[in-house]
């Protein structure tokens, strides 16, 4: 079972409904750490899904945790303009 941290869905509505220029001027060390490393692997993943049709559930999971499939492609396009690794 996937489960994410309140924090998780949190960065990603962020990423979702901010502009990559202000959030780069605001990012510290620890918060692009928690970016590549936790909610980047949600991301991933989730991209992974839905490029590949790999059924890992995570589409599911977001849509119950309110994140609907254009805020998850706008978090995707925003983690990448700030240098995260998604593909």
């Amino acid at each position: 079972m996937i489960n994410f941290s309140l924090e998780d869905i949190e960065f990603i509505k962020i990423l979702a409904t901010s502009d990559a220029t202000i959030l780069q001027a605001g990012m510290n060390d620890a918060t692009r750490k928690r970016l590549d490393e936790q909610v980047g692997m949600i991301l991933r993943e989730y991209y992974h899904e839905n490029t590949r049709n790999l059924g890992t559930k995570y589409t599911e999971k977001l849509l119950e945790c309110g994140i609907t499939e254009d805020d998850g492609k706008a978090a995707i396009a925003c983690a990448r303009r700030l240098g995260i690794d998604i593909s």
